[in-house]
């Protein structure tokens, strides 16, 4: 059958191709356009292509800094239906990236909406806002001036720049990371101030080594800040353009809550969002990895930055589980740099100074071109304004020829060969408004002309001279670090700081030891705990808060008790407390945390002692405001709180305290200053629901000040006399130090004998203390108050307290 002729046209188009032959074409086809058209930045103004025409679209479309945000759709739209027909959620991704400031280290775009973060993308284009950033005009800056060449778009109906300006090295300032076809980009954002320095430096000393340049740029400056630990990587991609450092996150401990202590994290290695680190640390707290977090919270807010806060159990060394969380998380993370771009069309590995080196190449030659279109037209201008000049000084004589001839054609020619003006001068005054020709023009145009002058000259200058040349690069780069430099936000570190035997220990388990401890009460109420098996020694320099109320010998995993003004026991565990350096001073509470904030009490109940919850123990002693004893038996019930005395109505335990045995005095002092010893042993121990007996004989309308078991040999007593009209804690009144020794035991239930008279104007004491010496004073501020030496007299008047004292105790832990 034969053919018809269209069948033979269609013969003729089918053309045999070696599939090998075909594949190889097409790959290579698209290699390159993933190269030099999407993911390499070129090497001068450090962006890619759709970086590049969004910012020039943004530009053209006049969205600057003094302008009003627009639609990010809008500026996609117009990017993509112009210069980038690559699809319009590749060109959002790049308009938000280069907005996003934990990204960038100095962003182009000003993002108005949700841009993202770093766990979670941004909000879609039509819901968004974005307008150049004032940085990015310094990318763009003198693109009408022919510093940069033009080249069609995709359709060739537009042109696009084949290169910013870039009057700052935006490629080491912001970084770059990009996916090509068999070769890949990764590089790390970096200071601008630095760098700056470092383009200076090589431009005025143009055989600087790499060394020379890490002088001014020591290392990366990541936009999240954190610490860069180890250098050698660092050195290593400057000099040959690979290299690998880590990031760690900027963390430190805190007593984060009264009963725990926590890693405040408040910056992340670079990209990296608290989201995923609580993930991670979820996910090795499920397979029993890392088993010291008790919880975890993100408080990152736009005001306060990020702040994510990691809860440590008690028992667990918060110095051991940060090593742990930095060995198995993204607390610690790797960077690798490998610093590849294109340069003349062709991508290169750069080190620092090559990566200087073509930025400082395109800059010279950007500033050339600005230089020579500025001369061009200053030319131009001046050239007009000599032709204005002559026709103000022939203003009758041009005016007439204008009117005599027969079109502008004419007269064109006419004044040409009457003036010998230039056609381009001729026109000009033929365009120009008569108003233009007055004497004060006049002045107006020989004062432009002088100035005119002098920039031709200097223009010349910079285009004849080298040096002028560098000059002005040199102070165009001065201008841009100081308009947009920061500080640096990125630690460098040599090491970890780690020693080798906390590292060792990381490995390991990280709960601590139950070993031997010391837990302290203070007179404002702290509460801490010291993990030593030796108490301090009383001598040392006073500090705030370290009159000591109570303190106990216990183990750090053991539980103890407070004896509270209720007759209450609440339990507590040692393990809870804030723990404070072991010191061969005195003990200061500082580091403590309220008791108030551990245990719970009721309204108007006071922390009175601390006590041990053993069955070995000879009990507690107790006395209340109206006189009451009570010795009780070491009955260990296993709940949080319960009661060891029942108290009569309107009553209240004063003074509790643990005894260790029975030899000890029991010691009440009344307000009317009656003061009664008498051994511990005269007490019969009850049970917890007993109600006690008579301790001390009061006198009508006094009650018992201080309560406490002292022991005989070296001990003293404090006693501040006042008036009971006075408002609390505005009397001094007056105090007195005594030996303990000085004052006789009677029988329990009796009334005691004086410890301070009482002179004119003074008829209570407003307080009182006895135990182990030194006794200590303390404002209600905390702060310590002097007492005086001891006196020899047992019911003497005392001496003018200084300020009102507030809480008494001792430094002495026995």
């Amino acid at each position: 059958m034969a053919k018809t002729g269209a069948e033979e046209d269609v013969d003729e188009r089918i053309l045999d191709v070696e599939v090998e032959q075909e594949m190889e074409t097409s790959f290579l086809e698209y290699a390159y356009s993933v190269i030099y058209s999407r993911a390499l930045p070129d090497a001068r103004d450090g962006l890619k292509p759709v970086q590049r025409r969004i910012l020039y679209t943004m530009d053209d479309m006049g969205i600057r800094p003094d302008k009003p945000h627009v639609k990010c759709a809008r500026v996609v739209g117009q990017v993509m239906g112009v210069l980038h027909p690559h699809g319009d959620s590749a060109i959002y991704d790049a308009l938000v990236r280069i907005g996003q400031p934990w990204a960038q280290r100095l962003t182009l775009v000003d993002g108005h909406g949700n841009f993202g973060s770093l766990d979670s993308g941004p909000a879609a284009m039509r819901y968004t806002e974005c307008r150049m950033a004032p940085a990015a005009l310094a990318m763009t800056a003198g693109l009408d001036e022919d510093v940069v060449d033009f080249r069609p778009n995709y359709d060739g109906k537009e042109s696009e720049p084949v290169v910013l300006p870039a009057a700052f090295p935006n490629l080491l300032v912001n970084g770059a990371a990009g996916i090509a076809v068999g070769m890949a980009t990764n590089m790390a954002p970096h200071n601008l101030i630095e760098v700056v320095g470092a383009c200076k430096h090589l431009l005025h000393h143009p055989d600087a080594t790499t060394d020379d340049l890490m002088r001014f740029v020591p290392g990366p400056d990541l936009p999240t800040g954190g610490k860069i630990i180890g250098l050698d990587g660092i050195r290593d991609a400057y000099a040959q353009g690979r290299g690998a450092f880590k990031i760690r996150a900027t963390t430190r401990i805190e007593q984060v809550t009264p009963r725990r202590k926590g890693i405040v994290v408040t910056e992340l290695p670079y990209l990296i969002g608290p989201e995923k680190i609580m993930e991670q640390i979820k996910t090795l707290s499920e397979k029993k990895t890392i088993t010291g977090v008790a919880d975890m919270k993100d408080l990152t807010d736009l005001a306060h930055g990020t702040r994510l806060v990691i809860e440590i159990k008690n028992g667990i060394n918060p110095d051991l589980l940060l090593e742990q969380l930095f060995k198995h998380t993204k607390l610690e993370d790797s960077f690798s740099i490998n610093a590849v771009a294109l340069v003349d069309g062709q991508p290169r590995t750069l080190g620092l100074k090559e990566l200087v080196q073509v930025y400082l190449g395109h800059r010279l030659e950007v500033t050339m071109r600005r230089t020579q279109f500025q001369l061009a037209k200053a030319r131009d201008r001046l050239h007009l304004v000599e032709g204005l000049l002559i026709a103000i000084l022939d203003i009758d004589d041009i005016i007439a020829i204008i009117r005599s001839s027969d079109d502008a054609a004419q007269a064109r020619e006419r004044l040409i060969e009457a003036f010998d003006l230039t056609e381009v001068q001729a026109t000009y005054i033929l365009d120009m408004q008569l108003r233009r020709l007055t004497k004060l023009s006049r002045i107006e145009l020989e004062t432009e002309r002088d100035a005119l002058a002098a920039r031709i000259a200097d223009l010349e200058a910079i285009v004849g001279d080298h040096s002028r040349l560098v000059a002005v690069v040199s102070d165009d780069l001065d201008r841009v670090a100081h308009e947009f430099g920061t500080p640096r936000r990125t630690v460098l570190l040599s090491d970890s700081g780690v020693s080798p035997a906390t590292a060792a220990l990381a490995k390991g388990p990280i709960e601590v030891p139950d070993g031997p401890c010391w837990v302290f009460l203070s007179s404002a109420g702290l509460v801490a705990r010291m993990d030593t098996a030796e108490p301090p020694p009383p001598d040392g320099p006073r500090a705030a808060h370290d009159c000591l109320v109570s303190a106990v010998a216990t183990l750090t995993r053991a539980d103890i008790g407070v004896l509270t003004s209720r007759g209450r026991i609440v339990r507590l565990g040692a393990i809870e407390l804030p723990a404070i350096p072991p010191t061969s001073t005195a003990v200061n509470l500082q580091g403590g945390v309220p008791l108030k904030e551990l245990v719970v009490l009721e309204a108007g109940e006071r922390p009175l002692a601390l006590t041990t919850l053993s069955e070995t123990t000879y009990g507690w002693a107790l006395g209340t405001k109206r006189g009451v004893v009570k010795r009780t038996n070491p009955e260990i019930v296993g709940k949080d709180a319960w009661e060891v005395i029942r108290l009569d109505d309107g009553d209240e335990v004063v003074g509790a305290v643990e005894l260790r045995d029975d030899s000890p005095d029991l010691v009440f002092i009344a307000s009317d200053s009656s003061l009664l010893r008498f051994p511990a042993a005269k007490v019969r121990p009850q049970g917890r629901s007993g109600g006690g007996m008579a301790g001390i004989g009061l006198a009508p309308g006094t009650s018992v000040v201080f309560f406490g078991a002292v022991a005989p040999d070296d001990s003293e007593v404090v006693t501040v006399a006042g008036s009971s009209r006075a408002l609390p804690g505005t009397d001094a009144g007056t105090v007195k130090v005594t030996a303990f020794e000085l004052y006789p035991g009677k029988g329990r239930a009796t009334g005691g004998v004086r410890s301070h008279r009482f002179l004119k104007g003074v008829d209570t004491l407003l307080a009182a203390w006895a135990g182990p010496a030194p006794a200590v004073a303390a404002a209600a501020s905390g702060a310590p108050i002097q007492l005086p030496t001891p006196d020899s007299r047992r019911d003497g008047s005392g001496t003018p307290a200084g300020q009102p004292i507030a809480a008494l105790g001792t430094r002495a832990v026995s």
